[in-house]
């Protein structure tokens, strides 16, 4: 069994770490390293965790993965095929989910900067709702739509100042953070819509955060939501929409126990009793992140000036920016489990030209050598999906797993690429 990170797409075999019924090691002898592999049944089962759970909440339940935290075309059409809707922060995340497969009619706009270009390309598509985050915002949508010919679906993000105790970089619902409205600004808006012949106002947004180690904060932010709803129902505004946002988290630390989905759907239940409404989920890393494991090869054994042990690994934070941005840790396992927990601690460390560049510090994973692989693990979400050219260097391979089939889902980039001529 992994000892880090549970629940994940690799495990070990024999002693030997795999992903699904595929070796580690063959994979990076095919295709090379750094490369992103991805589990489908892991996939599978992140979703169907959620839809089994969540299941009799509402009058209908739509799951709407965040296309940010990976946005690679197979693992898309696989949730589109299982049901799943899309949650796009942009023109060309709502170009991407209609490539892959996702209805236009499962298709939500998040952001706060949506263009009016963006507008106009999701008007076009027959998007289900924007989620409008202020009211410039609201006219530019009501400008476009009219010019347009349209009437566009909306619903009022609600900034409510609910605290997620998670890393600052992604807490989205405190009074300090760009995203959404205060509630009586949210009121305001949708009673502005609702008088607007080009835009029809039909729910609530609130999202407050991203990989959240408790279900209490969304519940207080749905509960605060609710009240809005409540208000504007005595008013003759019937809204029929509520989106709770995500922010499951997922573990990456040994002593991580993030609650999942069992909790938010027992939590939820009281508050959605008796009332008539769908519900909009929008999970990015519960989804994506346990499905990914992003492959590497220590370069050299290197001695530090304090005697610390450095792996130098051809990974990257331009690989995997996650740890220098939030100083996240990730799991990092050896290619043989009887390695785990042995030799001295060592950091693991890339070879961009920047002190941030540590992946991983203090890890006993037994005694490296020049050539051996390692596998850092819970990669799925924002890891790619982040990654970048930078030190020029191109950005890895992607290959998805599925039983003993395994297929590139996006080539390796080449020098070529780095010209970024036709």
């Amino acid at each position: 069994m992994l000892r880090e990170g549970a629940p994940s797409a690799l495990h070990y075999r024999n002693g030997i770490l795999c992903i699904e019924d595929i070796p580690v090691t063959r994979l990076a002898q095919e295709y090379g390293t750094p490369l992103y592999i991805y589990s489908a049944a892991t996939l599978r089962r992140q979703y169907h965790a959620l839809e089994s759970n969540m299941a009799g909440l509402a009058s209908r339940l739509l799951i709407c993965y965040a296309l940010k935290a990976n946005a690679n075309p197979a693992l898309g059409r696989i949730l589109a095929e299982m049901g799943a809707g899309a949650d796009v922060v942009s023109g060309g995340e709502i170009y991407l989910a209609m490539r892959m497969g996702f209805p236009a009619d499962r298709i939500v706009f998040a952001g706060v900067g949506k263009t009016r270009p963006e507008m106009a390309e999701g008007l076009e598509a027959g998007i289900r709702s924007f989620h409008v985050e202020s009211l410039p915002e609201l006219e530019s949508l009501a400008e476009v739509a009219a010019a347009m010919g349209k009437v566009a679906p909306l619903a009022v993000r609600v900034n409510p100042d609910v605290d997620a105790g998670t890393h600052r970089h992604i807490t989205t619902g405190t009074k300090a953070n760009k995203f959404g409205v205060t509630p009586q600004l949210a009121l305001a808006l949708i009673r502005q819509a609702s008088a607007t012949p080009s835009l029809n106002p039909i729910g609530l947004h609130v999202h407050i955060g991203s990989q959240l180690p408790g279900v209490a904060p969304i519940i207080e932010a749905t509960r605060r939501v609710l009240q809005l709803w409540d208000i504007l129902a005595t008013e003759g505004i019937l809204l029929r929409e509520l989106d709770i946002g995500g922010g499951l988290g997922i573990p990456y630390r040994p002593s991580d126990a993030p609650e999942g989905p069992d909790v938010l759907a027992r939590e939820l239940r009281p508050l959605l009793a008796r009332r008539t409404l769908d519900l909009i989920l929008e999970p990015g890393r519960f989804l994506a992140g346990p499905t990914g494991a992003l492959l590497t090869t220590v370069t050299y054994m290197k001695e530090a000036a304090n005697a610390h042990m450095l792996a130098v690994v051809d990974a990257g934070m331009n690989d995997l920016l996650r740890p220098a941005l939030y100083e996240a840790y990730h799991p990092v396992w050896p290619i043989t489990e009887s390695a785990i927990g042995t030799g001295d601690e060592i950091d693991v460390v890339g070879p961009v030209c920047e002190s941030s560049d540590v992946l991983a510090f203090n890890r006993r994973l037994g005694t490296l050598q020049q050539g051996d692989l390692l596998a850092i693990g819970q990669t799925g979400a924002y890891g790619f999906s982040m990654a970048s050219q930078y030190n020029a260097r191109p950005r890895p391979a992607e290959v998805l797993v599925d039983g003993t089939e395994a297929r590139v889902v996006r080539r390796r980039e080449t020098y070529a690429d780095l010209w970024g001529e036709g």
